[in-house]
């Protein structure tokens, strides 16, 4: 409404909303739907599944605590490396290109029993009913299957590119040694590993040897780590772990039942 000449009120558009203004008023109209549809979408991805989501409160990180920080602790010497040391195997023939592949176990064993004969602890210890039938592995008439040497198996254990040597010498009782060999540059051997348990199996992975033990606990085993260490140039016991043997309880021996009588008739 606006007044005319006469005073009197018109119907009409009102002079101060020019053109211009009804233009801008437009625009801004435009501009604001435009906004809204550009974040519609975002606002509904936020409840889709491929959105971000809150993982809810975080525990706080607890370090360990310094019991009696103030008290003088015990020295402790400097630790055995606790594996043998390397030491040049003696009495065969030079080793090209250090491929142990060509080494006969049986003829490397024989020649470390012949360097140390009357060894009976230590690295080298060996029953004597052992090395008396290590003597005889290879002799006419000797059956292969009582040669106490098992057959070998090869991995690269030093990390040079080569293979590695680990051999198994059956002992009494269950008992067995596990040694490994790698041949240098110059094709000299050398035992970079040699012990003696009780083994439950011996294992390899990646580059460590590792050998499964019975623990002192019943239903325990327990799985030592043996890797080969640069300083050493041996294969030292790294890590050792204490496990549950599968299928049993605390408490329970894990030694197996007698077996019961064989069906009549079946092969032994």
């Amino acid at each position: 409404m606006f007044t005319g000449e006469d005073g009197a009120r018109v119907a009409g558009s009102d002079p101060s909303r020019t053109p211009g203004h009804r233009s801008g008023s437009r625009r801004r109209r435009v501009r604001a739907g435009l906004l809204a549809a550009l974040l519609l979408p975002l606002a509904s991805a936020c409840g889709d599944t491929g959105g971000l989501a809150g993982a809810g409160a975080t525990p706080t990180a607890s370090g360990p605590v310094h019991l009696w920080p103030g008290r003088a602790g015990a020295v402790v010497p400097p630790a055995d490396p606790g594996g043998a040391p390397p030491e040049y195997v003696t009495g065969i023939a030079p080793v090209l290109d250090q491929n142990v592949h060509g080494i006969d176990p049986v003829t490397l064993v024989q020649a470390e029993l012949r360097a140390h004969p009357d060894s009976r602890t230590g690295p080298d210890g060996m029953p004597q009913e052992t090395a008396a039938a290590i003597d005889g592995c290879g002799a006419d008439g000797a059956d292969p299957k009582k040669c106490p040497v098992l057959t070998p198996y090869y991995r690269d254990l030093t990390g040079n590119g080569k293979d590695e040597m680990v051999v198994g010498i059956e002992y009494p009782d269950q008992q067995m040694s596990v040694r490994v060999y790698t041949a240098d540059a110059e094709g000299r051997l050398s035992r970079i590993m040699a012990t003696t348990d009780t083994v439950i199996s011996v294992e390899l992975a990646g580059r460590d040897v590792i050998l499964r033990v019975p623990s002192g606990n019943a239903g325990y085993e327990v799985n030592t780590t043996w890797s080969y260490d640069e300083t050493q140039r041996s294969m030292l016991p790294a890590w050792e772990q204490i496990v549950r043997v599968p299928g049993t309880s605390p408490g329970r021996s894990r030694t197996p039942a007698a077996p019961g009588p064989s069906p009549a008739g079946a092969s032994r």
